[in-house]
C-alpha cells in the first residue's frame, strides 16, 4: 500500500505551483524605543547543535580509516553492531552528550544517515551505486548531466530524498524533473535506487529484534 502511495505522490508533486508574491510597501514610521532583550525559544540549541555537527564532521573526517565510517563512506550496509559502535565513537570522542546524539538520530531519521550527510558518499561508491540503473541504457547529454546531479549530491550528502528530483538544480535542466527525460518505469528504477542508498545506512527492523 505505502509503495502505490508513494508512485502516486511522485505524479502529483509536479503538479504543485509555485506562487510568487509581489513586495509590499508601505510608509509607517517605525518608533525606537529604549532596547529589550529577548530569548527565542529553541535558537541556542539550534546554535549549539549547528556546533556540534561541525566538529562532529571534522572528527568524522580524520576518522574515515575506521571500519563503521567506512563502510558509510563506501555505501556498505549496516549492522545493527556498527550502530553500536558508531554511537559508542561518538560518545566516548566527547563531541557532545546523549542529547546531542539523540537529536542527530531524530533529525536525520537514523544515527548512520546522520553521519553519512556530514561526510558523504565517495564519488566511486556514488556512481557505482547507479550501475544497476545505467546499465544497458543509452542516455543523452541531458540525461547524462542528470544522473551526475544526483551523484553529486549523494557526494556531497551521502544519501538523497527523491521529492528533490522535482527541485533545482534538476528543475533547471526540465521544468519536469525527471519526468521530462525518463520514462516512468526509469522513474521508478531511479527512486528505488535512491531508496536503496539510503537504506545501506539504517539496520533492517528484524536485523534490530535479534540483536536486542
Amino acid at each position: 500500500m505505502l509503495e502505490t502511495l508513494r508512485r502516486h505522490l511522485r505524479d502529483l508533486v509536479k503538479l504543485i505551483e509555485k506562487h510568487h508574491r509581489k513586495p509590499l510597501y508601505t510608509d509607517f514610521e517605525d518608533e525606537i524605543g529604549s532596547e529589550t532583550g529577548v530569548e527565542l525559544p529553541g535558537f541556542a540549541e539550534a546554535g549549539d547543535f549547528e556546533k556540534f555537527r561541525a566538529k562532529t564532521r571534522a572528527f568524522l573526517l580524520e576518522h574515515q580509516d575506521n571500519t563503521v565510517i567506512h563502510k558509510l563512506r563506501m555505501n556498505i550496509p549496516l549492522t545493527a553492531t556498527d550502530l553500536d559502535e558508531l554511537e559508542r565513537i561518538l560518545s566516548e570522542s566527547g563531541l557532545g552528550g546523549p542529547e546531542e546524539i539523540a537529536r542527530a538520530k531524530e533529525v536525520s531519521h537514523g544515527l548512520g544517515l546522520f553521519v553519512r550527510s556530514l561526510i558523504g558518499l565517495d564519488r566511486e561508491a556514488a556512481k557505482q551505486s547507479l550501475a544497476t540503473f545505467l546499465k544497458g541504457k543509452t542516455l543523452t547529454a541531458n540525461q547524462i548531466e542528470f544522473i551526475n546531479l544526483i551523484i553529486d549530491h549523494l557526494t556531497e550528502h551521502g544519501a538523497m530524498d527523491a521529492a528533490l528530483l522535482y527541485e533545482s538544480p534538476f528543475t533547471d535542466l526540465t521544468p519536469q524533473g525527471p519526468d521530462g527525460l525518463f520514462t516512468s518505469t526509469q522513474i521508478d528504477e531511479l527512486i528505488d535506487t535512491l531508496e536503496q542508498i539510503t537504506a545501506t545506512a539504517l539496520v533492517p527492523p528484524c536485523s534490530q529484534q535479534i540483536t536486542a
